[in-house]
């Protein structure tokens, strides 16, 4: 016999068969935004009701397509035109992830994070000052010596019969009329003001980057809170972890090659002494500040100190570059690959072949990030790939 189920019963009511009564149909899982056809008031829906979602057309498909490209190109141009800008950005980045571990240490003495970026960034200051006023009064110094002789050489060449003979014989005087025309003129002068522009942005360029390297270093953990707000929470904690430990081989790197160019320096500094050359500090001041820039520093600083030895004499000259070709083969492969091993834990192998791919994809600023690269992709290798396999 069926059931008789009232109207007025507050039951949920079900279809009644021979078998017995059917439960009613589950109520669908609710959603984080409800459809179009729901029957939810008005305002508790502060967005207002979303519509019905647009139908696949091949016409909607193939317009996201292209729009997506004429994004994509636009990123393009934007990241190619900002680029300089882009390399400061990171260079003052690198800079201060290898600076912060020197704000830790005073924060650990008791320093607040203020004061102990305040300290670490004079210090930075003091060093970039300390090199400019070692390396600007002999420049002076020169071009004045230079500028006093500059009549007393004149002299002489006037008094030299070959160099008269030259001069008549070659029409030196008329050439020199025409290379003082106003259209030389200029142009030389173009060529001042290019060359005043180059100092200037170089100028620009070093002090954004201190600028922007302070700043890394004042707001460091805060970047790395909401980096690490980025990573699911399941996966939050062993990415803090790794990522701190790569961290901790880049501030090691930059200690490391620190140590290289001081080292250097100090070099430089005993050879110009041996030999009498001048300015012997500032001599091995351009050698410590060449030797940072990976690869091509260490020769551009040798290149320097050479001239000056072969402007005092040959003899000193020869002996510059035998020191520097011999020096520098020794850093190469002795001195730089045992820093960076103890450092970095990267073995000579790997360091050596890191910066020369790293020259020959980016650059300078390839060679700077190529060693602590090689460290961050072995540590992911050992922790993360080779567990994985092993699992398997």
């Amino acid at each position: 016999m069926r059931s008789q189920v009232s109207a007025d019963d507050p039951a949920p009511k079900t279809d009644a068969t021979d078998d017995g009564p059917v439960p009613a149909p589950r109520p669908a899982p609710s959603r984080a935004v409800p459809p179009a056809d729901t029957d939810i008031a008005a305002d508790e829906l502060p967005y207002g009701r979303p519509g019905r979602p647009f139908r696949r057309s091949p016409f909607l498909l193939g317009f996201l397509g292209g729009l997506g490209l004429v994004l994509a190109y636009a990123t393009y141009l934007a990241v190619r035109n900002a680029f300089g800008i882009l390399v400061l950005i990171f260079i003052a980045l690198f800079l201060a992830i290898g600076l912060n571990p020197a704000v830790v240490r005073l924060r650990k003495l008791g320093v607040p994070r203020g004061g102990a970026v305040a300290i670490v960034a004079l210090a930075l200051v003091l060093v970039l000052a300390g090199a400019i006023g070692a390396l600007v009064p002999p420049l002076v110094t020169q071009i004045g010596d230079f500028i006093a002789a500059a009549p007393g050489y004149v002299e002489a060449l006037q008094r030299n019969p070959t160099i008269n003979d030259l001069v008549g014989q070659f029409d030196l005087v008329e050439r020199a009329k025409s290379l003082a025309s106003p259209e030389t003129f200029s142009r030389a002068l173009g060529g001042v003001f290019g060359g005043a522009r180059l100092i200037f942005g170089t100028l620009f360029q070093v002090l954004t980057v201190l600028v922007l390297t302070i700043y890394f270093m004042a707001s460091f953990d805060k970047m790395k809170e909401a980096a690490y707000g980025l990573v699911p929470a399941s996966r939050r904690d062993r990415v803090q972890l790794l990522s701190d430990e790569i961290l901790a081989k880049v501030g090691a790197y930059i200690v490391g090659a620190l140590a290289i160019a001081v080292l250097a320096g100090i070099s430089a500094f005993v050879f110009a002494m041996i030999v009498g050359l001048a300015y012997p500090f500032a001599l091995a001041v351009v050698v410590a500040v060449c030797d940072l820039i990976p690869q091509i520093g260490a020769t551009i600083g040798a290149v320097i100190v050479t001239i000056v030895a072969f402007a005092d004499s040959l003899t000193v000259g020869i002996a510059a570059a035998v020191f520097f070709i011999v020096y520098q083969q020794v850093e190469n492969y002795l001195i730089y690959p045992k820093v960076m091993r103890r450092s970095v834990k990267v073995s000579d192998v790997a360091a050596i072949v890191a910066a020369l791919v790293g020259v020959g994809l980016f650059g300078v600023l390839g060679a700077l990030v190529a060693i602590p690269a090689v460290a961050a992709l072995q540590l992911i290798v050992r922790e993360v790939v080779m567990p994985r396999q092993e699992a398997r």
